[in-house]
């Protein structure tokens, strides 16, 4: 190892672009973690469903102050008073609803468990049954909601693939959809899994999160860019040995970014959610925490390695990469010249360079390498 390298350890590597990980080479190992997960999601899916809230398929709710309680007591108390699967969640300090889905009952039978529940829940909480208010969701207003989470999930899908094609490329935009789609079937392939409750919270969270995952993706996309207009030209480096370089160079970014994004939710989710009792910040929380995992995960082992997939069924990438393979008996592969080169110059000088000066260093460790 070089004494540039040797003064710097893991994090230090990490943090000045010194990593050389093979992202794109391990892509059958990230992709078949993330199908094991997708598919297993999907299984649950088809079996189970989804636990949705009341405000898409519809119900009664109940609600009441009751400061000497606790969601044990009321669950137990409303499944005595009739309620089938009832969802019992505390909001803020002491207020309880109780949701359940009475739409299957006749009309009459629908008064009769509400008067019963009403009853046992003032009971529980102390006070009187005026006390607890009641409300009524039908099927219908519950189909209405659904149907416009799913209008927002295709606009925002469409938004983005015009967006990155302009911006980009248009392999670009459909390895950044690849991955929005991918943290997506995760998020709801766990939910499932776990029966966690979806609300309307949970799907502002999901379209958070999809934009969280695009942040990051471009992140990396920005630098492939601009390696593709330098390095990648000399001839001597692969599409997908540029790809782990500009990955390489933009991971401490990319982990730093993810972790500024998770550390927050995680706060809100563990003290807000678990150890204040504000349950209604959970199915929010919960649904963030997973998907900004997701996303980090997917920015980074799916979103790049899939792309360079795509550029290298092209012809001029295709041949590149053969002709690239020739050169790894000289020890020309992209990771030993991008490491020698930054090595090298970096000694010379006696401090780290820049990004820029990295890039330029590489093109010309490249071009003399050419020449020879």
């Amino acid at each position: 190892m070089n004494s540039v390298t040797k003064q710097y350890g893991a994090f230090g590597r990490l943090y000045h672009g010194l990593t050389t990980i093979n992202f794109v080479g391990r892509k059958k190992v990230w992709f078949t973690l993330s199908a094991i997960v997708i598919v297993l999601g999907l299984g649950s899916l088809s079996v189970r469903g989804f636990n949705l809230g009341i405000d898409f398929k519809g119900g009664s709710s109940f609600e009441v102050l009751a400061p000497h309680t606790s969601v044990a007591d009321m669950t137990n108390a409303v499944t005595k008073a009739g309620l089938v699967n009832p969802t019992v969640t505390k909001l803020g300090k002491d207020t309880y609803q109780v949701t359940a889905d009475l739409n299957g009952l006749s009309a009459a039978k629908q008064g009769s468990v509400t008067n019963t529940v009403v009853a046992a829940m003032a009971k529980v909480a102390g006070v009187n049954p005026t006390q607890v208010s009641t409300s009524t969701i039908g099927p219908s207003w519950g189909s209405g909601v659904t149907n416009k989470a799913l209008q927002a999930l295709i606009v925002f899908f469409i938004a983005v693939g015009i967006y990155i094609s302009f911006r980009f490329e248009f392999k670009m935009a459909v390895a950044a959809f690849a991955a929005m789609l991918h943290d997506l079937l995760v998020v709801v392939g766990i939910y499932s899994l776990l029966n966690f409750q979806i609300t309307p919270d949970t799907v502002i969270a999901v379209l958070t999160i999809l934009g969280y995952s695009l942040y990051d993706t471009v992140v990396v996309f920005d630098r492939v860019r601009d390696n593709s207009s330098g390095i990648l030209n000399t001839g001597d480096v692969s599409y997908g040995d540029m790809v782990n370089l500009s990955m390489n160079q933009t991971l401490a970014r990319s982990i730093n970014t993810s972790l500024v994004a998770i550390l927050p939710v995680l706060s809100v989710l563990v003290v807000g959610a678990y150890i204040l009792g504000a349950t209604t910040l959970k199915t929010y929380g919960l649904a963030l925490f997973v998907g900004l995992l997701s996303g980090a995960y997917s920015s980074i082992f799916i979103a790049s390695p899939l792309l360079a997939v795509m550029k290298e069924r092209e012809p001029r990438f295709r041949d590149l990469k053969a002709k690239v393979a020739l050169r790894e008996k000289r020890n020309l592969s992209a990771a030993s010249v991008a490491k020698e080169s930054f090595n090298s110059e970096a000694a010379s000088v006696g401090a780290p360079l820049s990004a820029s000066a990295q890039r330029g260093v590489i093109a010309a460790r490249a071009r003399k390498q050419k020449r020879r």
